[in-house]
């Protein structure tokens, strides 16, 4: 949970840097968890997903991205998720609206995703597209066409299709191309976000890395704008 101490002085770093909150990652929790099956840490995990929205809003941010963790195989089970995570996406609901925050449901199993994109309206919640986790599926790029309407985030990386690597764009096997034609059409109109880390990218000197992930960053931002030049 952060006070409101710790969010306004998280805001004014913000400030003190020149830098601007595109989204936030909210934390679907352990023993405070959304979906839990144990009422008193659903109710706990509402608590601290509300404490996100309202931490956004605050620092200027319009989106939480959340996940909605693995889908039970067992009938009884499934139906308990589905069960539990409906009552929370209903109890957070007029919450979001209050605070102009969106919760934008990270890609795993995509048909988690459409249930809940079917279920609850583009001003509530969306898609937000992690291409580092499409990428370990073969047709993530598919499901990611056919939501494209309802994005709302990107965390963008690269990996070799065989395990989240989050290594820097254009090093690994992620179709940049189709991705930044995919983006250019959706609804997804905020800048291009990365989620690219030093561990496996060669690079051991931090500014280095810096620039190249900035490099890699504005060369994609400007292949989705020659995308959507040519719509």
């Amino acid at each position: 949970m952060y006070m409101p101490a710790e969010i306004a002085q998280i805001a004014a770093w913000l400030a003190a840097f020149g830098l601007q909150l595109n989204d936030l990652h909210a934390s679907d929790g352990e023993e405070k968890k959304w979906v839990s099956s144990r009422e008193y840490e659903r109710r706990a995990g509402v608590e601290l997903v509300r404490n996100r929205i309202a931490m956004t809003a605050e620092l200027g941010g319009d989106v939480i991205v959340m996940h909605l963790g693995d889908e039970p195989k067992e009938r009884k089970a499934q139906t308990a998720f589905w069960t539990q995570l409906r009552r929370s996406l209903g109890e957070l609901e007029p919450f979001a609206g209050e605070h102009g925050v969106q919760i934008a449901v990270e890609n795993g199993e995509f048909g988690s995703i459409r249930r809940v994109l079917e279920e609850y309206g583009p001003d509530y919640v969306g898609l937000c597209y992690d291409c580092g986790h499409g990428n370990l599926i073969p047709d993530g790029l598919d499901d990611l066409d056919a939501l494209k309407d309802r994005l709302l985030a990107v965390h963008l990386h690269d990996n070799d299709g065989r395990s989240d690597q989050h290594k820097l764009l254009f090093s690994g096997t992620v179709d940049w191309p189709r991705l930044a034609g995919i983006i250019a059409v959706s609804s997804y109109r905020k800048p291009v976000s990365m989620e690219v880390s030093m561990r496996n990218s060669g690079i051991p000197d931090e500014a280095a890395f810096l620039q190249k992930a900035f490099q890699t960053g504005t060369t994609f931002a400007k292949m989705i704008s020659r995308h959507a030049g040519t719509r």
